[in-house]
């Protein structure tokens, strides 16, 4: 028998690990990286290129094709607008009711509890009579809350569950 000729491409003995001993096998395809290893050089290779265009970019003056002009840009004015200004009398600032109280606490500074003025925060409770309590004072009971609760569930009921009415038959 004779024996095979001799190509010069030997097909590998074993499994060839990877170049950057990552552990694992690499190809001669990938130039003997894996294809992790080989993705990352190649993206590093792409990179290093991008970034030697930019800076020849940058430093050239402009674009690599000498056809495209630079950018120029032109100033544009731009006047404001007139502003009015509003001056609210402090009468008016004034607390008529129960329902604005609130509003102007809280927009005055922190938050506080209507009853005890302790400092609440984010954590404050708003009851339906239209103020901020503390955890304390949250329940109607503990703060003399002047919402008519049972009113408002009759007129709840009311809405929810309208009468219905139907009409006289007339007599035979």
């Amino acid at each position: 028998m004779e024996a095979p000729k001799e190509t010069g491409c030997q097909a590998p003995e074993g499994p060839i690990l990877c170049v950057n001993n990552c552990g694992f096998f690499g190809s001669a395809a990938t130039m003997n990286m894996c294809s992790k290893c080989h993705k990352e050089m190649i993206l590093k290779q792409e990179h290093a290129k991008f970034a030697a265009t930019s800076i020849e970019n940058i430093v050239n003056g402009g674009s690599s094709s000498n056809t495209k002009e630079p950018v120029v840009f032109k100033a544009v004015e731009v006047q404001p607008a007139p502003v009015e200004l509003k001056v609210v009398p402090a009468e008016a600032t004034s607390e008529s009711s129960t329902g604005q109280s609130w509003e102007t606490k809280a927009k005055d500074g922190p938050s506080r509890c209507a009853s005890c003025r302790k400092r609440v925060g984010l954590t404050g409770f708003h009851c339906r009579c239209g103020n901020l309590f503390c955890a304390a004072h949250r329940y109607s009971d503990k703060h003399d809350c002047q919402f008519d609760y049972q009113a408002a569930a009759r007129n709840a009921i009311a809405n929810a569950n309208p009468v219905v009415k139907a009409e006289k038959l007339g007599k035979i």
